[in-house]
């Protein structure tokens, strides 16, 4: 898959962006895709027979290209059962599946009988078509069907490129020849647009050539006469309806408003039987909130062996996954982009018809706060807890309150309803700023802490010239016999995060409030509530020194998935927190940089480098 890089701006329009795809595409075409929220990416090829990288061994000259060619006589597809498979991504909530139906090694999954043409049904051991069936289920369960096809065919004589270091020929001198395989590449497009009638095609690997040379515009003419609602990823020199940025969740929304996030399940694409490097369900379910709360899809790929089985590992994933859409379904399909994040500090979405708002809670906490909403709410609940109770107050700025009172909590994100008799709106942020000595005499310690967080992430430090010290000895805050006790403790504990601090992490990068040191080189997490797993922080360019929690000592072990490592793009740092070590009014985590904080805003890509 691809690694392009391109730099973006984007400012994020809540509720009414007018973003449209390159083509401008039918909002009502597209409907099924907006609304869908999860599909199921399937990479199987004959690269799952040696559990290699998918073509790309061959290309990259890991192996040759002869020996690559010789796993046709592994691929059986002897426990093959495709409408096992559609129960599963059915099950799971996905709403569509894309199949890659040839990949750049040029195999065709189908009875191809194009000129040339290499397929598992004339060539491999398995001696039948494995994608008609499962195409078929797809369609019999009222799934939407994806085809994945590359347009690069390494292997076929027509081809210019067969590895990294080897051409067949230039196609200035040989431009009949580069015909005839544009010839070929069109007519496999013509028998997938006629045998199964896609409600989607998902091309790859347009970087090796022009639109020009493809014929790109012509080849979306020919598609759209076999059906004018086809939907196109933009993998076609731009020509189609939406994007596809790859592996690393976006930080800031894509360009187009209609998106999707492709993304392993591990680190590979297709089978690989030593890839141990599995994300948690917890990891995963997060994940696609984040997508939601973005506006976008979630593509969730998994590789079957080469007997068709899928491993066990993907299974019980797609059945974590099952069982939290179909607990929250109503917060999930069809939702819109949710609330900023200076409104809200954490993920959310707005139902078709604008008048709910859903918020998803990645810890187990007492309250939550949204500001500058245009009204308040008539009501509110816990999607699937009839005990737990939520109680919300208003001041007089529109910002809301929310507690929850004997609520249980999901095991990876729980979902608040809030129901409103108009669409949800936004105003104008009017918070009340409280001073210190008022903050001091909360008789609430959470709500005290909560404040002290939210105006130091906001860059007001409310701590100038109190008599804060660095590391909360001696400090000569001035006292009332009001002052709430615990709150102090709490300030003494964690006051190298409070003195001195800057304006925390814009949104994007984490779920959540936080400052920056003065020397650029600490980022300091406002960790709210028992998170139900690892805290996650995106977009951080640096290498990470280490990370402690404030005022406690204990050194905290975190993983990074999905660097590559030829690329700029950052990965996403998952930060372990015992449980037993949380502040129960609220944790501060410090993440120590290698030098000044470095963030990755630009959007993130394709992959067209996979060394």
């Amino acid at each position: 898959m691809k690694g392009k890089i391109v730099a973006a701006s984007f400012i994020s329009l809540l509720f009414t962006s007018n973003i449209k795809a390159q083509n401008s595409p039918d909002d009502k075409k597209m409907e099924w895709f907006h609304d869908a929220k999860l599909g199921i990416f399937i990479h199987w090829g004959i690269y799952s027979v040696d559990g290699i990288p998918e073509s790309w061994s061959f290309f990259n000259n890991y192996i040759n290209h002869e020996r690559y060619m010789k796993q046709l006589n592994g691929f059986s597809a002897s426990k093959y059962q495709p409408g096992e498979w559609v129960k599963l991504i059915k099950d799971s909530g996905a709403k569509y599946a894309v199949i890659t139906s040839k990949h750049h090694d040029g195999v065709a999954l189908w009875n191809s009988k194009a000129e040339k043409a290499t397929t598992i049904p004339k060539n491999s051991l398995a001696k039948k078509d494995v994608l008609t069936p499962f195409v078929s289920e797809l369609k019999k369960a009222g799934l939407k069907t994806g085809i994945y096809y590359s347009l690069p065919d390494w292997s076929h004589p027509y081809y210019d490129i067969n590895t990294r270091v080897k051409k067949r020929y230039e196609i200035k001198d040989d431009p009949k020849r580069w015909q005839s395989f544009v010839t070929y590449y069109q007519s496999q497009l013509n028998e997938i647009s006629t045998q199964y009638q896609p409600d989607l095609l998902w091309f790859d690997g347009d970087w090796e050539h022009s639109s020009e040379e493809w014929q790109a515009p012509k080849t979306l003419e020919n598609l759209r006469k076999y059906n004018p609602d086809i939907i196109i990823n933009s993998r076609l020199n731009d020509h189609g309806d939406y994007e596809t940025p790859e592996q690393g969740i976006p930080v800031i929304n894509p360009d187009n408003k209609y998106w999707e996030l492709c993304y392993t399940i591990n680190d590979a694409w297709g089978y690989q039987p030593y890839d141990r490097n599995y994300k948690t369900p917890n990891m995963i379910i997060r994940t696609l909130v984040d997508v939601i709360n973005m506006g976008g899809n979630l593509l969730l790929d998994i590789g079957p062996k080469s007997d068709g089985t899928i491993p066990q590992e993907q299974v019980e994933i797609l059945k974590s996954l099952a069982r939290w859409t179909s607990k929250y379904p109503d917060a999930i399909y069809g939702t819109s982009t949710g609330l900023p994040f200076e409104n809200y500090k954490g993920k959310s979405s707005i139902s078709k018809d604008g008048k709910k708002l859903f918020l998803f809670l990645e810890e187990a906490k007492d309250f939550t706060k949204i500001y500058g909403l245009g009204y308040p709410p008539k009501s509110a609940k816990i999607i699937g807890d009839n005990i737990g109770k939520v109680n919300f107050k208003e001041d007089n700025s529109g910002n809301l309150t929310l507690n929850f009172l004997n609520v249980n909590f999901d095991q990876d994100v729980t979902v608040v309803e809030l129901d409103f008799n108009e669409k949800v709106s936004t105003k104008a942020i009017n918070k009340e700023k409280y001073s210190l000595s008022q903050v001091l005499e909360n008789k609430s310690t959470k709500s005290a802490v909560y404040e002290i967080a939210d105006q130091l992430h906001e860059g007001n430090n409310i701590f100038v010239n109190s008599g804060l010290t660095g590391d909360g000895l001696d400090m000569k805050i001035a006292e009332t016999p009001k002052t709430n006790p615990e709150t102090l403790n709490w300030i003494s504990k964690n006051a190298d995060a409070l003195f001195e601090t800057e304006k925390g992490l814009p949104n994007g990068h984490f779920s959540g409030m936080s400052v920056i040191s003065k020397d650029k080189q600490t980022i300091y997490l406002f960790v709210e509530g028992t998170p139900t797993g690892p805290v996650a922080l995106k977009g951080i360019k640096n290498e990470i020194a280490r990370i402690r929690i404030v005022g406690d000592g204990s050194l905290l072990s975190h993983k990074v998935y999905n660097k590559l490592y030829w690329s700029s793009t950052p990965g996403i740092i998952y930060i372990d927190v015992p449980a037993e070590r949380l502040d129960k009014n609220m944790t501060v985590i410090a993440v120590l940089l290698d030098k000044p904080l470095e963030l990755q805003r630009k959007k993130v890509g394709t992959i067209e480098n996979n060394l």
